[in-house]
């Protein structure tokens, strides 16, 4: 497992796009030298060059409504 940052992303989407997907294994193994053969990197730079930005949420953050305290319970009789 590994994270890639969105400029590490952006890199790797533009190799694969202007000179082809193996340009873009090359700088994926540039960037992360633990994967040790092709078709393990090809399969995460297909993946990446996939990714699409998330949307914009437009909508208003849900309002957060504070919990009050219950009285404590009275002793039966």
């Amino acid at each position: 497992m590994f994270t890639v940052s969105e400029s590490e992303a952006e890199t790797i989407r533009q190799a694969f796009h202007e000179r082809g997907e193996w340009s873009a294994v090359v700088e994926l193994r540039r960037l992360f030298p633990v994967f040790a053969n092709n078709p393990e990197a090809l399969r995460c730079v297909r993946a990446i060059a996939g990714w699409q930005p998330l949307p914009a949420s437009t909508a208003a953050p849900p309002k957060v409504t504070a919990l009050r305290r219950r009285k404590p319970a009275e002793p039966p009789l």
